[in-house]
C-alpha cells in the first residue's frame, strides 16, 4: 500500500473550500477526473462511524466510513469495500480485504491569508497514477472554483 500526498494554496477562507470539495453541485466537478466514464457522486450521513458512499451514476462504487471529522478543518475517510450498481456491499471478498482499512484524508490548514489543503490517500501501487492524475487535476478545480 502507498501513501500519497497532495497540496495546493487556495486564495480562499477554509470553509469555503469545504463547500466545495463536499458540495453536491461541486463534488462532481472536481472529481470528474477520477472516473473517466461517469460522473462521481458522494451520499453520506456525515456521522463518524457511518456509512458513505463513493459512486458513479449508476450506483457502484465504494463504500467507506468517517473516521475523524472536525468542520471545516479536517475529515478522514477510511474506505471499507465496493457497492455494485444493485446495492449489494461487498466488504468481504478477497480483493476488497486486500486494501480495505486504507484512509483518505483532507486537511484545511490556515496560511496566513490563504489556506492550504492537504489531500492524503492509501492507495495499491497499480492505482498511482490514476490518483495522481485525479488529485493534480481535482484539487485545480477545487482552488479555481473557490477562488471564484
Amino acid at each position: 500500500m502507498e501513501t500519497l500526498s497532495y497540496e495546493i494554496v487556495i486564495n480562499a477562507p477554509k470553509e469555503k473550500i469545504w463547500d466545495v470539495l463536499w458540495n453536491e453541485h461541486t463534488y462532481s466537478e472536481w472529481t470528474k477526473f477520477f472516473n473517466r466514464n461517469s460522473a462521481s457522486f458522494m451520499k453520506s450521513d456525515w456521522k463518524v462511524g457511518g456509512k458513505t458512499y463513493f459512486v458513479n451514476a449508476a450506483g457502484a462504487g465504494m463504500v467507506s466510513t468517517i473516521d475523524s471529522l472536525e468542520k471545516p478543518d479536517h475529515i478522514i475517510f477510511k474506505h471499507l469495500g465496493m457497492i455494485d450498481e444493485e446495492g449489494n456491499e461487498d466488504t468481504e471478498s478477497m480483493e476488497v480485504k486486500q486494501w480495505s482499512g486504507c484512509f483518505e484524508k483532507y486537511f484545511l490548514i490556515d496560511f496566513g491569508s490563504q489556506t492550504k489543503l492537504h489531500a492524503e490517500v492509501q492507495t495499491e501501487k497499480d492505482w498511482e497514477e490514476h490518483m495522481n492524475t485525479g488529485f493534480t487535476k481535482g484539487l485545480q478545480i477545487v482552488k479555481e472554483l473557490a477562488e471564484k
